[in-house]
């Protein structure tokens, strides 16, 4: 075949699959099977093999993700992408309905309701109908170009039927069977699963290997066009039907409502039937239906006053508590669980239940043998509400936390100002297991395919005492191990491996040194460059840090006193574990690229997974100013259990506030 032959074949083969790309993966009615479709990429692949200068940017063969990513770029969006205001009931609702009727002064307005699909949200940049750029939402102002693994996402369109440029956003989700069936394959590895389809669809998309992301099978729906200008569209349903138009994908459960009694009848059809989607959502969002309308009500700092997200209510189910097992995390920390009746709660079947710490047992009165009402925290993470008394038969049991240790019976500690009880001993194994499984973490060594059960079996088999021993471990010993086979021993050991050449932070990190964070931990790497260099450090070196706290600079002083720390450095050294610092040097490092950095926020409420201080000092670390109260002045409140009046006073001031899982998701 000559090159123009090549050339008008290869415009053929693009025209072709994407149109079969966009029947299969836009409109779920796909008209060839898998095995023609295969046959004509493979058939690209090979005309874009023999005359390279033809293969372009919008070729279909470029979803398969190319080479890995050193970093993700940052990428600023040209309009800024806003939070939404939440909204909990009817009351919230219609108090939304008023301030737009009292903005707009009585003039006529509808409402686009649309399903809130729980994933990531993006933008899309074209230029003259080409897909040039994708990023993250990041903090609405900035955001991470991770276009390579977008691209991989096949209901996406490299190319649009129209020469426009122009920016559209939407929301990038895992759907449940792709979901279910990711999981199944960690399992499988031994790693730990994801807790849910969100956490799965970001963390595919964060990848700096885009073949990971391919892998995992996401989708997406279009939502807007954030500068529709050039589109002469003047409504948000318009912008949409433009979408579809164009060839993106969006979601047809979107309805007009012409006053807020539609949108709260819209609103109830769903709470029912969202199990039944093959996605996950987690509440409707309403916006004013006029672009006009929409510039005309503006935005606040946060968000915009023209659209706010109805969160679905926790769905609550009962359940028998058969019994409480306790778990030994790599802090010492032991952990109560709740053992439960199989029971389906927002769409998955839960078995147990953190309950925290003893406090909050005593405190909700909960016994062995209760019925309790369970739901998922964020429709996430399971937990006991409360107990429902009027069930008891009499032969509930009180449960008591034991003295000493489940694993090593060391005698438990209640250190003062903290609710948990600790295992106090550093040989204990559960504390050893559980370190080592945060060592080879994602966020740490990233040690792939040497998940928990992986860490499990080697420690159990006495292959590893410490995280050094697996810089020793051979072939030969994998082999022999349980689901073992070759390939897998052989890129067990090539990611082991790979592992040395990490920069500082990230080993700093697997150590688990108390109270250091992944952040603290960069912060940490780049101010002393040298593992030999912090381990001398003292506490007006470290305090002198801006992000470093009094408690995390004599946490960190008390870990490399240590002698059998300073033998597990010299052991890690020897196996050739990189102990420098390779990022950018310090001055070259953005300052404020923290989400709290320079912001005022609150505390109200009981925390149960952090204690005020903790969380107080993990803000600070990463330069917010943790108030006492709440005013103008403040940026964001992290509202707990039982809040107050602080939580009203920020409603009244709309004020941004977060629970509890979200701060932990923003500090990890």
């Amino acid at each position: 075949m000559d090159r123009n032959k090549a050339a008008q074949r290869v415009q053929e083969l693009h025209n072709v699959l994407n149109q079969y790309n966009y029947e299969y993966y836009v409109l779920d009615q796909p008209s060839v099977s898998d095995a023609e479709y295969d046959r004509l990429m493979q058939e690209l692949i090979k005309i874009e093999n023999e005359f390279t200068d033809l293969q372009t940017p919008d070729s279909p063969t470029q979803r398969v993700g190319g080479e890995v990513l050193d970093m993700f770029n940052k990428v600023r969006h040209d309009t800024a992408m806003l939070s939404l205001g939440n909204a909990f009931d009817e009351t919230d609702l219609r108090d939304f309905d008023r301030k737009v009727k009292q903005a707009l002064d009585e003039e006529s307005y509808s409402y686009v309701c649309e399903l809130k699909i729980d994933g990531l949200a993006v933008s899309l940049k074209y230029e003259q109908g080409l897909f040039v750029q994708g990023a993250t939402r990041g903090d609405g102002t900035t955001g991470e170009d991770i276009t390579a693994n977008l691209k991989t996402i096949r209901s996406i369109p490299l190319r649009i039927n129209q020469p426009f440029t122009l920016e559209v956003r939407g929301e990038a989700f895992m759907p449940k069977q792709s979901f279910i069936a990711l999981n199944a394959i960690k399992d499988e590895k031994g790693e730990e699963p994801f807790a849910n389809p969100r956490n799965a669809a970001a963390g595919s998309l964060r990848q700096l290997d885009p073949r990971i992301a391919a892998s995992r099978n996401l989708d997406i729906f279009l939502y807007g066009v954030a500068n529709p200008g050039e589109t002469g569209v003047t409504s948000h349903s318009a912008g949409l039907d433009l979408l579809d138009d164009l060839g993106f994908k969006t979601n047809k459960q979107r309805k007009v409502c012409d006053n807020i009694d539609e949108v709260i009848n819209y609103v109830a059809s769903w709470v029912d039937k969202r199990p039944d989607l093959p996605y996950e959502i987690d509440g409707i969002v309403i916006k004013v239906n006029s672009l006009e309308q929409q510039r005309e009500l503006g935005a606040t700092a946060k968000s915009p006053r023209w659209a706010i997200a109805y969160k679905f209510p926790a769905e609550e189910v009962v359940t028998k508590l058969t019994g409480i097992t306790l778990s030994v995390g790599r802090t010492g920390v032991v952990t109560p669980t709740a053992i439960l009746q199989p029971v389906r709660v927002a769409g998955t079947t839960v078995q147990r239940a953190s309950l925290h710490n003893e406090d909050l047992i005593r405190e909700k009165d909960i016994k062995l043998g209760d019925y309790v009402v369970i739901k998922k925290a964020g429709d996430i993470i399971p937990e006991v509400v409360n107990v429902i008394a009027e069930r008891r038969t009499g032969e509930e049991e009180e449960f008591h936390m034991p003295t000493h240790c489940p694993e090593c019976d060391g005698e438990l500690v209640r250190l003062e100002g903290e609710v948990a009880l600790r295992c106090m001993n550093p040989k204990c194994p559960a504390q050893i297991r559980e370190g080592m499984i945060h060592f080879v973490s994602r966020n740490a060594m990233n040690i792939d395919g040497c998940g928990e059960k992986v860490v499990a079996q080697l420690y159990r088999e006495h292959l590893i005492q410490d995280v050094s021993d697996l810089y020793k471990l051979t072939k030969e010993q994998l082999i022999n191990l349980e689901r073992m086979g070759e390939k897998s021993a052989d890129n067990l050991l090539q990611a082991i491996e790979a592992s040395k050449e990490n920069s500082l932070e990230k080993l700093l990190f697997g150590l688990g040194i108390r109270h250091v964070g992944a952040k603290a931990a960069k912060t940490l790497a780049q101010h002393f460059e040298t593992m030999d260099a912090l381990a001398e450090a003292n506490l007006e070196q470290l305090t002198a840090i801006h992000e470093i706290g009094d408690k995390m600079a004599e946490a960190i002083v008390a870990y490399f006193h240590l002698p059998e720390v300073s033998e597990l450095i010299e052991n890690l050294k020897a196996a050739g574990v990189n102990m420098v610092y390779k990022g950018p040097k310090l001055a070259a490092v953005e300052q404020s690229d923290s989400f709290f950095a320079g912001k005022t926020v609150v505390l109200t409420g009981k925390l149960h997974q952090l204690t005020r201080n903790e969380a107080k000092e993990r803000i600070e670390a990463l330069g917010g100013k943790v108030s006492g109260s709440v005013s103008k002045k403040t940026d964001l409140v992290i509202a707990g259990e039982e809040a107050g009046s602080k939580l009203a006073k920020a409603t009244e001031l709309d004020i941004d506030v977060w629970d509890e899982q979200k701060l932990l998701d923003e500090l990890n």
